[in-house]
């Protein structure tokens, strides 16, 4: 079984919280689930941790790691 993150998207946000008023909403709501998706939830692949905390780690870890010429 293949994923990706638009059947997330689908089912978390436009089926589970429509019906939708107008487009701005939908464009609101949107903008809210790509920060939690990309920022804020637990993934499960990076030791429950969220994608932005991770790269954070990630990236201070290179700056403090000394790098061979």
């Amino acid at each position: 079984m293949s994923f990706s993150a638009g059947a997330p998207f689908k089912a978390e946000l436009i089926e589970m919280q429509g019906p939708w008023r107008d487009v701005d909403q939908v464009e609101r709501a949107i903008f809210q689930w790509v920060t939690w998706y990309n920022e804020e939830r637990l993934h499960s692949a990076l030791d429950y941790v969220p994608p932005a905390e991770y790269e954070h780690d990630w990236w201070r870890q290179q700056e403090a790691t000394p790098q061979s010429a």
